[in-house]
Formats: structure tokens, sequence, C-alpha cells
């Protein structure tokens, strides 16, 4: 959905989306090989699902519409949240400011939810 002649790669989450799937590609690189087709595919996907459902649902004709696929892409990253805790867990990442980029987001996201739905009539 476009709003006063914007579009999904104007905004903020979308951006960051984007900068969160090159954090996780560069990451990712260094998990060992027999996590090809395991966590790291896993965790890549879910990355890349982030702002691919918030470029879908800015398309759509509809704010409910967009606002369905903004909660997908919350689910995504949630499970990417997770993905990266069992990787600090088992050894593979170290780095903690990937979880606060995360978190931030997150309160973003979240934030655009709230605003979108102020904006819609009762």
């Amino acid at each position: 959905m476009r709003y006063r002649g914007t579009t999904h790669k104007n905004l903020d989450i979308w951006k960051m989306g984007i900068d969160l799937v090159e954090k996780i590609y560069l990451i990712t690189q260094t998990y060992p090989r027999e996590e090809i087709y395991g966590l790291r595919s896993q965790m890549r996907r879910a990355a890349i699902s982030y702002p691919s459902n918030i470029a879908e649902g800015a398309a759509r004709s509809s704010s409910a519409e967009f606002l369905k696929f903004l909660y997908y892409s919350l689910g995504s990253l949630a499970e990417l949240e997770t993905q990266i805790i069992l990787s600090q867990r088992i050894g593979y990442l170290k780095n903690t400011e990937l979880l606060r980029f995360i978190e931030t987001l997150r309160k973003k996201h979240l934030n655009f939810i709230k605003y979108l739905k102020s904006k819609q009539k009762p």
C-alpha cells in the first residue's frame, strides 16, 4: 500500500530488514559445513522473509492486508531471534549486538503497526 507517494523502500523497518539480511549472510558464512542445510539455511530464510513480507504487504490494496503481512514479518523476526539464541548456545555465534539490533527493529516495527492501526477507520 502506498502512503502519499511512498513505497516499502522508504520504510525504515524495510531498510533495517535489508541490513539484517546482509548481517545474517555474513555471520552464517562462518558456520560449519554441516549447517549448510540446517541452521544456516533456516536463519537466512527467516531473515529474507522479514523485509519480503513487508514489501509484499505494502503492495497490497488495503491497510488491513498490509497489517496482516506486517504480523507475518514480525513472526519471521521472532523465528530469527530464536535461531540466533540457539547459535549462541551451541557456540556458533558470540555476537550479542545482533540481538540488540533485532530488539530495536522489533520496537520500530510494533510502533509502525500501532501507527497504521491508528489511521484505520473504525
